[in-house]
């Protein structure tokens, strides 16, 4: 169940930054909190990625939860990080509706902006300590020890790009990122304890 909802919410994501990259046409001026989408249609669009965020924090959990990171302090405080990060940025997707009408420096906007900002961060950190205890820990061979570091690493590169017109790129990114953790954890090379199969 939790490699599953990693693959479906970070194919979901990845999926979401290319359309938006590339295909979606802006309705709005760059300058609206809803911005490249019109009032009605960006509410839908934060109702979806909030789902892809829940799926998200789903898969995260499982992988805190599990041996992978090892049972270190470091990797619990890491995936307890990962898992406030993701569920931070699927809370700021919700609380982004109401000022669907405002400018980018209205207050509101402004306080949203910022838990995006901190929910990434979180994630990011976490992604890093549990990389390096991932590496350590063992559970994971070849590609599959990286994928949790190369997380981290993205995400807090992330952190940059959001101001930037290359932020659905990064978002794109960051899906595949979380893709590839999910197939990892699917992995039947994996070792794990009765938890992450639950």
């Amino acid at each position: 169940m939790y490699a599953l909802s990693a693959i479906v919410g970070g194919a979901a994501t990845a999926l979401s930054g290319a359309l938006v990259q590339f295909v979606v046409t802006p309705s709005v001026p760059d300058t609206m909190w809803s911005y490249p989408w019109a009032g009605d249609t960006f509410v839908l669009v934060c109702l979806v990625y909030a789902v892809f965020h829940a799926l998200v924090l789903v898969g995260v959990l499982g992988f805190a939860r599990s041996d992978v990171p090892g049972t270190s302090r470091a990797a619990r405080s890491g995936g307890a990080l990962a898992v406030a990060g993701t569920a931070a940025l699927l809370v700021a997707e919700l609380a982004s509706i109401p000022f669907r009408s405002e400018t980018l420096d209205a207050g509101g906007p402004a306080v949203v902006g910022a838990l995006f900002g901190l929910g990434t961060l979180l994630t990011g950190v976490g992604f890093l300590m549990t990389g390096v205890t991932t590496l350590k820990a063992g559970v994971w061979q070849g590609w599959r020890r990286y994928v949790p570091l190369a997380t981290g690493v993205w995400t807090t590169l992330l952190v940059g790009l959001a101001a930037t017109t290359s932020l659905a790129v990064g978002v794109g990114v960051y899906g595949l990122c979380l893709l590839l953790l999910g197939v990892a954890m699917r992995s039947p090379a994996v070792t794990t304890t009765a938890r992450i199969a639950a």
